[in-house]
């Protein structure tokens, strides 16, 4: 047994103190185990001295040798688990986003991006119009419901540019300029409101509060919001952020 009330010698005083291999903050991102972080603390003279690796990582551990803090085995593991949990989450999350790791230089692809988080776990129902020419030259503008398309389709070729991203007619609404083909549909997050052919409303089904995306009204309702977006991609964008109230009654 290593007796804790360490004399001069044995404490290292006979020899040159030395600095931790990392502070505190990273040690865990660094070291595999504790033990190798034990020895990260530990130089060759000192085993010169020593003789022994096994009692050289006991004078460490115990505080006995080198300067700043040292931390003991329960604390370093916990760190070490939390660590990587936190690394998995963040792997899961970039996997998850569509967006992320894509090089964004359109203000529109640029846009989803930053919604496509908050769309995907909830927190908000964006809907989003769009007004653009289909792969046959014609017209169409539609109502898309964000947060639906997420859920049932994949973005990585939106955000890679390798797909456009346009109303359909499975859509919140959908218009053809040229044929005058028009259909509306209820999605899991909105009810669609025909008030006239002219204006659209979408009730929000977790909170039933009514978005109105009517440029001339004077707000889109509450807790919403009205976005145009430039885009060099697109003709014509709004982007209308609702933020969910699941405790709404």
């Amino acid at each position: 047994m290593i007796n804790t009330n360490c004399s001069a010698a044995a404490c290292g005083n006979t020899m040159e103190e030395h600095s931790a291999a990392a502070g505190s903050e990273n040690i865990v991102t660094q070291f595999n185990t504790y033990e190798d972080y034990l020895d990260s603390r530990i130089r060759p003279l000192d085993l010169y001295y020593l003789k022994d690796k096994k009692m050289a990582r006991q004078l460490v551990e115990l505080g006995c040798w080198g300067s700043g803090e040292v931390l003991k085995r329960e604390e370093f593991e916990t760190r070490k688990a939390a660590a990587e949990a936190s690394s998995l989450s963040n792997r899961t999350q970039q996997k998850t986003l569509a967006s992320a790791g894509k090089e964004l230089k359109d203000n529109f692809l640029r846009a989803l991006a930053e919604r496509e988080e908050a769309n995907r776990s909830g927190k908000m129902n964006s809907i989003i119009f769009v007004r653009d020419r289909n792969s046959r030259g014609q017209e169409i503008s539609g109502y898309i419901d964000y947060s639906h398309r997420l859920q049932f389709e994949d973005f990585e070729p939106y955000f890679s540019g390798k797909k456009r991203f346009l109303p359909r007619q499975t859509d919140l609404s959908f218009y053809n300029w040229k044929t005058q083909a028009s259909t509306m549909n209820d999605t899991e997050n909105y009810q669609v409101i025909a008030e006239h052919s002219s204006s659209l409303l979408f009730k929000n089904k977790k909170d039933r509060k009514i978005l109105n995306v009517d440029p001339e009204a004077s707000s889109p309702g509450a807790n919403s919001s009205r976005t145009s977006i430039q885009s060099d991609l697109y003709h014509h964008v709004v982007i209308y952020d609702h933020i969910t109230r699941k405790n709404w009654v």
